[in-house]
């Protein structure tokens, strides 16, 4: 597992987190990277505490597999979304449900927070994306144009734009500064397949790499899982960028499908999530991969 190669990221310390009762099906770090959240085919959504690796909570409320699940950038909140066409927004501190957001008329597969924390936008199999006001739980806009199940999405780091990404092979670029978001800002294409994730880097670039300002594809990867890391790099398990060459980094040691990972803001610890056992995975970057 371990591997000193350019362009491979080598890891250690390997902890398994094997208390679900389903496929991880989706994990986040809180922005202090102190908190692992995961969430699982049994319709529940798992709190640990990222160093030791105890379970803080295990939390129901969803009639549904729970597909998703996101913290807030401001660490207040984090939100799950489900199989059950709703959108569960949880209080950190209190460890409860705030809000439950209906409107969703088939499963919803992803969401996501504006950097201020203040909106939520969501999508799924009914091809919408939906914007929420976390306040109020109230909606702001429906954007329609996807042409299939809408899989990812991410603010951008200046919160005017959506990016969103679909298994009609699309991205697409919403410009939030409008007043309707009934047109789409830009469709980005050269896909050839379903677009299951995606994400900003801090300086507007997405994966398949593109340059929001142009439209135009930098790079293509093959990739399953992927997670932004600081220093404006995107990195990715199974295929992405190392945070200091322009090469693909591969990461192996996952004993089935990869379905999600994600780097601590740091970028010093990856959690994969995945169909073995039901079971999350955390490495630690080893020293000598941090220093390269």
């Amino acid at each position: 597992m371990n591997s000193g190669t350019p362009g491979t990221l080598a890891v250690g310390r390997v902890k398994f987190y094997g208390r679900h009762r389903g496929e991880v099906n989706s994990s986040t770090f809180s922005p202090d990277g102190q908190r692992l959240l995961t969430a699982s085919e049994d319709g529940c959504v798992y709190g640990w505490e990222t160093q030791s690796g105890r379970l803080l909570w295990r939390l129901g409320g969803h009639t549904g597999p729970v597909k998703f699940c996101r913290f807030s950038p401001d660490g207040r909140l984090f939100a799950s979304t489900s199989s059950d066409c709703t959108i569960r927004l949880w209080d950190v501190a209190k460890v409860e449900c705030l809000q439950v957001l209906k409107g969703h008329q088939r499963s919803v597969e992803t969401v996501s927070f504006s950097p201020d924390s203040k909106q939520l936008a969501s999508g799924g199999w009914d091809k919408r994306v939906m914007l929420w006001e976390v306040q109020s739980g109230q909606v702001l806009r429906h954007l329609v144009g996807h042409r299939d199940s809408i899989q990812s999405s991410d603010f951008a780091p200046s919160s005017d734009c959506l990016a969103t990404g679909s298994w009609d092979s699309t991205i697409r670029m919403w410009d939030l500064r409008g007043g309707t978001g009934a047109i789409f800002h830009q469709e980005l294409e050269g896909h050839r397949g379903n677009i299951s994730c995606l994400c900003f880097s801090a300086f507007g670039l997405l994966v398949k790499v593109w340059d929001c300002n142009t439209g135009k594809c930098t790079d293509t990867l093959k990739v399953r899982a992927v997670a932004g890391a600081n220093k404006g790099v995107v990195k990715a398990c199974q295929g992405g960028l190392h945070p200091q060459s322009p090469t693909p980094c591969f990461w192996q040691g996952v004993l089935d499908v990869a379905h999600t990972c994600a780097f601590t803001p740091d970028g010093r610890l990856l959690v994969s999530g995945t169909a073995d056992q039901a079971r999350c995975q955390v490495h630690c970057k080893s020293p000598r991969a941090a220093q390269r």
